[in-house]
């Protein structure tokens, strides 16, 4: 571990920087005890990853979004670890010098450099809408592919679409998945990163994975990293107490919504999305739920086309989002632990007759209703904690 050290420094990073890294990206990644100064001995001593960034239809929110990631700066290591061979937000040349750039590094690196894509390819018009240097981006990427060992589709644009391909999608526009799906492009390992944009730790700690391990984390169905896409934003949303509790702000400006209590009926989307948000934070700062806003659910595919942000999600989706023993426990919680106190294993009336009981009304304290996927949950609770 201590070898790591003076070759960090002479990369210009101070040991402490070094080290923050090393021990956020590990506990990010969510890697083993002491995997930290493994990852620190093997970032100091790696190969420079190569890589080529294609820019399709996109915003730079993405490339923006990644030269935030912090301990430390994106200048100060991951440049360090990676050789940014092409990249139009951040390379020095342009023009032809450009160009010739990224087909030196192709021709070079053939079969083991690392593509990294933002931005949907435009498919429609003869790949017309969207061109670099006289190329079109399909056949651009098509040809990079060729020479790539893998892929990184960074935000939500290039994992599924994202705006480009809202309805009426008249670009023709599609994610790197969908392309390959459809033969348009070659086959090659695949990690989606969507968010829009993702965020900045998110894509760093997946490159220092490669970078240290020559492999990426473990992903998902979606090929999305189980790290930081696992959950959804409702899962550790710093408004949840709130929603176990029936705290609903009803407009933006209401004493709920000051008082910070649970966005779900203006419209967020946290118990369908998948992503980190709630737990990384942006700029180590806040997230929008945080900052007063619903979720807008970006990272997930066709978010555009889902209806108003600020509609509330459709009972049966949000149900589905919440796993039934938690919901189960939430309704206890909520409505009888105050008399009963909060473990339901002494309750005196079995379970298959507790909603017959609650929906006689003959008791006082029960004149409360509940809808029937409540129900459900409560006596799936009862039933288990017996």
């Amino acid at each position: 571990m201590n070898r790591t050290l003076p070759i960090a420094s002479d990369r210009g990073v101070s040991r402490r920087a070094f080290l923050k890294f090393c021990a956020l990206t590990a506990s990010l990644l969510a890697l083993p005890p002491g995997a930290a100064a493994i990852l620190a001995d093997s970032l100091a001593r790696a190969r420079r990853l190569p890589v080529v960034w294609l820019s399709f239809q996109e915003c730079t929110g993405c490339t923006e979004s990644l030269t935030r990631s912090s301990a430390p700066s994106i200048e100060r290591l991951l440049f360090e670890l990676i050789s940014l061979d092409y990249s139009h937000p951040l390379q020095a040349a342009a023009g032809a010098a450009a160009e010739q750039a990224r087909e030196a590094s192709l021709a070079a690196n053939h079969g083991r450099l690392l593509l990294v894509v933002d931005g949907s390819v435009p498919t429609a018009l003869g790949g017309a809408c969207s061109t670099i240097a006289g190329e079109d981006n399909l056949s651009l990427l098509a040809r990079c592919l060729d020479a790539a060992e893998a892929v990184l589709a960074v935000g939500t644009c290039a994992a599924f679409g994202g705006l480009p391909a809202a309805a009426p999608n008249p670009t023709g526009a599609m994610g790197i998945a969908e392309l390959m799906a459809q033969g348009l492009v070659p086959r090659r390992p695949l990690v989606n990163l969507p968010g829009c944009p993702p965020i900045p730790e998110a894509m760093s700690a997946v490159l220092a994975h490669r970078v240290a391990f020559g492999r990426f984390p473990e992903l998902d169905a979606q090929g999305r990293p189980l790290a930081f896409y696992g959950e959804t934003v409702h899962d550790r949303c710093s408004r949840r107490g709130h929603y176990e509790a029936g705290r609903f702000a009803k407009t933006f400006d209401d004493a709920g919504a000051r008082a910070g209590w649970c966005l779900l009926e203006l419209g967020c989307k946290g118990p369908t999305t998948r992503n980190a948000c709630s737990t990384l934070r942006w700029n180590g700062v806040s997230n929008p739920v945080e900052s007063g806003h619903p979720c807008l659910g970006c990272s997930e595919a066709g978010f555009w086309d889902r209806g108003s942000f600020y509609a509330p999600l459709a009972a049966p989706a949000a149900a589905a989002a919440e796993p039934q023993a938690r919901r189960g426990a939430a309704v206890y919680d909520r409505n009888c632990a105050s008399c009963h106190g909060s473990a339901p294993g002494g309750l005196a009336t079995p379970a298959d007759e507790v909603p017959a009981l609650l929906r006689s009304g003959k008791v006082r304290a029960h004149r409360f209703s509940l809808k029937d996927g409540d129900m459900q949950a409560l006596l799936d609770h009862l039933k288990e904690a017996r």
